[in-house]
């Protein structure tokens, strides 16, 4: 399915879960019939994860960043892979307030992205990244964690004098696609729409893929 989406035109994907990722990125077949393609990884990043998530071929983003110290491990563990080129990364922000969530609080966002810029060399600050609230009723108005991001990402850029057009924003899926890229993401991450509805009862089996769409191009999501 990765490959069929690469034949289209996707060129980015994502995933969840650092040994899928490993697994589908390192596979022999993606490897030669994808060679343009980038991964992102998307879910929580645990600290001795980090130098498995760094072995992972043609990674391009990392989107959970949500610590200093994880933002110093994948750094140095970067550099040791001697890539010529910064790893991409976001900054995780729980815009809900649910503990159920991982990432800072929007008040933690700042000191964390003033810390990438000046203390991770390796790493390339480029946006960042929240798991809304489910359930959101749009016909009562913009789901709340959107507008966290939104605002969030123009005191930031006030307080650190960064570009807004320089700060993507990460927010969304398949069921508000067109909504979240109307209040302004960038990135939405989009599974069931091109990839159908995942399969939570076969736990044990690799997950299906999921596409995220990269306003206003495309890119690819494997989750």
């Amino acid at each position: 399915m990765v490959i069929e989406a690469y034949s289209h035109g996707q060129r980015t994907f994502r995933e969840n879960y650092v040994q899928e990722l490993l697994e589908k990125a390192s596979n022999p077949q993606i490897l030669s019939s994808c060679p343009e393609i980038k991964w992102h990884f998307i879910g929580h990043l645990q600290k001795q994860n980090v130098n498995k998530l760094m072995a992972v071929p043609n990674l391009s983003m990392l989107e959970t960043v949500d610590s200093v110290k994880l933002a110093d491990k994948v750094n140095s563990a970067w550099q040791k892979k001697g890539s010529p080129e910064r790893l991409k990364v976001m900054v995780q922000i729980n815009t809900s307030g649910e503990e159920s969530k991982h990432g800072l609080s929007p008040a933690e966002s700042a000191a964390l992205v003033e810390h990438i810029n000046a203390k991770c060399p390796s790493l390339e600050f480029v946006g960042l990244m929240t798991i809304r609230s489910f359930g959101h009723d749009l016909s009562q108005g913009p789901n709340p964690g959107s507008q966290v991001l939104l605002s969030l990402r123009e005191e930031l850029c006030r307080k650190l004098g960064i570009p807004p057009d320089q700060v993507e924003l990460s927010m969304g899926m398949s069921v508000d696609l067109q909504h979240v890229i109307e209040v302004g993401s960038t990135n939405v991450r989009i599974g069931s729409t091109i990839f159908g509805e995942r399969d939570y009862s076969k736990k044990a089996a690799p997950d299906k893929p999921a596409a995220e769409l990269k306003a206003p191009e495309e890119v690819a999501q494997a989750h």
